[in-house]
């Protein structure tokens, strides 16, 4: 607990020592002794005296020496506890302790069994402290335990079995894996399309200085670096690039046009500047609604939010500053003679150059042609827009609702549920059998099981069990080794075969904190107080019929009314009638058969309890309680079983409360091939179907979480779509060039949707802040042909030419940004190892979305663009004064363009 960032330390099948005192209550009768009179006696002679001081001042004169004086008080070994003395007769006989208990240096609590892999074992649960870094800490744990266990005895070792850090190192370092093979397949595509090693290197430079200010940005907000920080860092990388590629691509069509490198970056500037302020605020604006959001939703957005809108903004400010300085650089006239490297690399790849530009030349010229006639029959891509927005709606009621998709963590908990009243002995057969069973599966290494201990509900009890299994580490697992999930289900299958308990294997929860397990988690509310008895019929019917409904599995409850238990019914007439204080027969009672603290005692350096209870055999049956007995007041010795009736009744094992009403747990989860959304409202209808007037369901744990996150995306998406609208309003002081930008954006989700429909996937958290990104990059595509539209409309160009033209000039960087990012994000669609179900249902989001708005933008955004601008120019007069530019004059290298103040509504 010492060791920094630990917050606490858990303790499962630890036996504090404890001095034990088995009373005999037979010889304590024949003695005419109650436990009473041996409490007393112990805790009169086991105490702790200062002795005092002899010679200590004030004192007589010529005291030469001051001595302490010492003495036995408080004991410390089972022989002296043994002989304290209970009682001395007239004859001088002496009772000891002795004489009526056994004394052993034994254990406080004998509630909780512990193993590992089904040999005793003491389990430490080590929690982390708030705030404290996971990974030091980790390894200071490590260090102080392997430093400890030099002094351990002879056959005693450590393992550690489940580390939580090595999920998130692991998970970091598949997701640096994904951010390299990223940062190659954007590498790849910059230099497929612009063919020039030199220029590739200016949206490269972008990267490096874009995450560094990213990281810099984080640790001034405090956050740390984590699995979504680093999602974010895996998007952003065909992001920061996209700003560069346009710089750089203008700059090598203006060389090819004539002009010297230093003249093409000036021009090309002049004209991308406003595109690339456009697209970063754009991208930027989308996330600001994102920070409004609250709970564990407005979390998972803000590493998100963050991450991309800094790296986004800075991709921005270097293309604006380096990378038309570096294009001045290094970029060769277009005459230039080639150095020898430039040889080398059109030796080596000039070839398929040569083939891909056949093909894009081939491809821009269909494409231009494609455009003029969709601009001219505005009216058939209008209808496929309203298809596509008909086909959003569909999807998102098509598509299964989740939160956080179920994750391979690295443990399976298994819960173990024996029949009401069975003892530890037969649970703790049952648990050993059941590991037994789960370590014969080859995948898995390690199980911790613990007897008397709930799974379920984190409480003891004797006729529970948990098991804590880990399949192999992520890096030594085969390829045969069967998923998370689908080893859940065998073990499951084959634990069925043992008769003797209910035993389910449920997945961890797959954010730590989060509830004590994966699914879903609720509890059946008495509101109409009618009783134990009637909320356990209600929630059996409620669990029955939830086996049922194919979209849920492993649905069971915790809760019993009907616990067997026996009732100490005192009769306190007869009680008063022979003498007996009610204060004496409860004595009894507590004494025996629960055990009772005395006093202390020191061993070891550290201090730990006496406690006294009737040995085993004495309250091993009910009617041994009949023959326990106390003392009246007379001195007599009176059985128990005179002054009360021992009956058998039944009631809940524990109590529970939520929102103050009596309530009973029920845990279940997902079946395959269905999402927890599905789950949740399958167990509403049949809550509506099943439970009484009176009884009602309230959800906790990760399914809450999921109820008060559901209708964020309804807000969520439509606030991000206008906020970007808006910015882009005051941006170019227009409503008409804004509204062909965002038209565009809710053609993204339809893809998407579709993309996580077709591998399986489900609707959850981490797909909406796909969304969210891609409604940003849509508009970015969007900002290109818009901007260059504009611009082609002051020099005079009609609608339509503009429209047309700036398509065709603006489709090599639209596909190379879209390309970049579309690849840059394969690597997160195909992922796999620690934490892989994440970042797959993220790609596979981005990746279909970006890919569908990508071709449908190409011609629907030109069509939005003639429509609107003509509608705007009939009712409201022409927007932009048509002009020719003038002929740009040259200062040396620097091309210094007239600028023509245009306003716009």
């Amino acid at each position: 607990a010492r060791v920094d960032g630990v917050g606490d330390v858990q303790q499962f099948g630890l036996r504090e020592y404890s001095m034990r005192v088995w009373l005999d209550p037979e010889k304590l009768s024949h003695l005419s002794l109650t436990s009473g009179d041996v409490i007393q006696a112990m805790q009169g002679q086991n105490v702790q005296v200062a002795s005092g001081v002899v010679g200590q001042p004030p004192a007589p004169k010529g005291a030469d020496f001051q001595l302490p004086v010492n003495t036995l008080g408080r004991l410390a070994d089972p022989a002296q506890f043994e002989n304290i003395i209970v009682r001395t007769g007239e004859d001088g006989r002496v009772i000891r302790v002795k004489d009526i208990a056994r004394i052993e240096l034994g254990a406080r609590d004998y509630s909780v069994n512990s193993y590992l892999d089904n040999k005793p074992a003491v389990a430490m649960v080590i929690a982390l402290r708030p705030g404290a870094n996971a990974l030091a800490t980790a390894e200071g744990v490590q260090a102080t335990i392997k430093d400890l266990s030099k002094s351990f005895p002879k056959g005693l070792e450590y393992r550690i079995v489940y580390n939580p850090t090595v999920f998130v190192q692991e998970s970091i370092n598949a997701v640096l894996h994904t951010l390299y093979e990223a940062v190659f397949l954007v590498v790849i595509v910059i230099l497929v399309f612009l063919q020039n090693w030199r220029a590739a290197l200016v949206p490269l430079a972008a990267i490096p200085v874009s995450l560094i200010g990213t990281f810099a940005a984080m640790a001034a907000f405090g956050f740390s670096l984590n699995m979504l920080s680093l999602f974010g860092l895996v998007l952003a990388i065909g992001i920061v690039v996209d700003d560069a590629i346009v710089v750089v691509e203008n700059v090598e069509r203006h060389i090819k046009l004539g002009l010297s490198p230093r003249a093409a970056s000036y021009k090309a500037m002049d004209e991308v500047t406003a595109a690339v302020i456009a697209i970063a605020v754009g991208l930027s604006a989308v996330f600001v609604p994102t920070a409004f959001i609250s709970g564990i939703t407005g979390q998972f957005y803000k590493q998100f939010a963050l991450t991309i809108a800094v790296s986004t903004l800075l991709s921005a400010f270097n293309s604006l500053t380096l990378s038309p300085a570096l294009c001045a650089i290094l970029l060769q006239p277009h005459d230039a003679k080639k150095d020898w490297f430039t040889k080398v690399w059109d030796f080596v790849f000039g070839w398929f150059f040569r083939l891909f530009n056949i093909f894009f030349e081939a491809f821009s010229n269909i494409y231009g042609k494609s455009v003029a006639v969709t601009v001219r029959y505005a009216v058939f891509p209008l209808m496929v827009y309203i298809g596509l927005v008909a086909l959003t709606i569909y999807g998102f009621q098509k598509v299964p609702t989740g939160f956080i998709p179920a994750q391979d963590r690295g443990y399976l908990i298994t819960v173990v549920q024996l029949p009401d009243g069975a003892s530890l002995e037969r649970t703790d057969a049952v648990v050993k059998e059941a590991t037994e069973i789960i370590l014969a599966h080859p995948a898995v290494e390690h199980a911790v099981a613990f007897v008397g201990f709930s799974g379920a509900t984190r409480a003891n009890s004797p006729n529970a069990g948990a098991i804590f299994f880990t399949p192999r580490p992520f890096e030594e697992r085969h390829a045969d080794d069967p998923p998370a999930m689908q080893l859940l289900m065998e073990v499951q299958q084959k634990l069925a075969a043992i008769p003797d308990a209910s035993i389910f294997v449920i997945p961890p929860p797959p954010v730590q904190g989060l509830g004590t397990s994966g699914g879903y988690k609720f509890l059946v509310q008495d509101r109409g107080g009618y009783g134990a008895d009637a909320l356990q019929k209600a929630t059996d019917d409620l669990v029955a019929a939830t086996r049922k409904d194919p979209s849920l599995a492993n649905v069971f409850t915790s809760f019993r009314a009907a616990t067997p238990q026996l009732y100490a019914d005192v009769d306190r007439v007869k009680a008063s009638m022979l003498n007996v204080p009610i204060a004496n027969i409860f004595e009894a009672l507590q004494v025996n058969l629960g055990s009772a603290y005395v006093n202390d005692f020191n061993l070891f350096g550290r201090t730990f309890q006496v406690r006294a209870q009737a040995d085993g055999t004495f309250r091993f049956s009910a009617e041994d309680i009949a023959r326990l007995k106390t003392r009246n007041a007379n001195g007599a010795m009176v059985p128990l079983g005179s002054v009360m009736n021992i009956d058998w009744k039944s009631g809940p094992d524990r109590v529970v409360r939520y929102n103050m009403f009596p309530a009973a747990e029920v845990q279940g989860d997902t079946a395959p091939g269905h999402s927890s959304g599905e789950s949740i409202a399958a167990i509403e209808r049949l809550a509506e179907e099943v439970l009484p007037q009176g009884m009602s369901i309230a959800w906790t744990d990760l399914a809450y979480q999921e109820k008060i996150a559901g209708n964020t995306a309804l807000y969520i998406f439509p606030l991000c779509v206008l906020f970007v609208f808006l910015v882009h309003s005051a941006e170019y002081e227009s409503w008409s060039l804004p509204l062909a930008i965002i038209l565009i954006a809710p053609v993204c989700l339809p893809f998407a949707l579709g993309g996580v429909w077709l591998r399986g996937m489900d609707n959850n958290i981490i797909t909406q802040i796909g969304f969210v990104v891609l409604i940003g990059l849509a508009a970015k595509n969007a900002v290109l042909i818009v901007e260059f539209a504009k611009q082609l409309e002051e020099e005079g160009r009609t609608i339509m030419e503009a429209a047309i033209e700036s398509c065709r000039l603006r489709l090599r960087p639209i596909m190379m940004t879209s390309f970049a990012f579309i690849l840059g994000v394969l690597p997160l669609a195909r992922a796999h190892g620690a934490g892989a179900e994440l970042r797959q249902v993220l790609g596979t989001a981005v990746f279909a979305g970006m890919l569908g708005v990508t071709i449908f933008g190409l011609f629907l955004t030109p069509a939005f663009y003639v429509v609107l601008r003509s509608l705007t120019d009939r009712f409201w007069g022409p927007q932009f004064a048509h002009h020719q530019r003038p002929e740009a004059a040259h200062d040396g290298d620097h091309q210094v363009v007239d600028h023509s103040e245009v306003t716009s509504m």
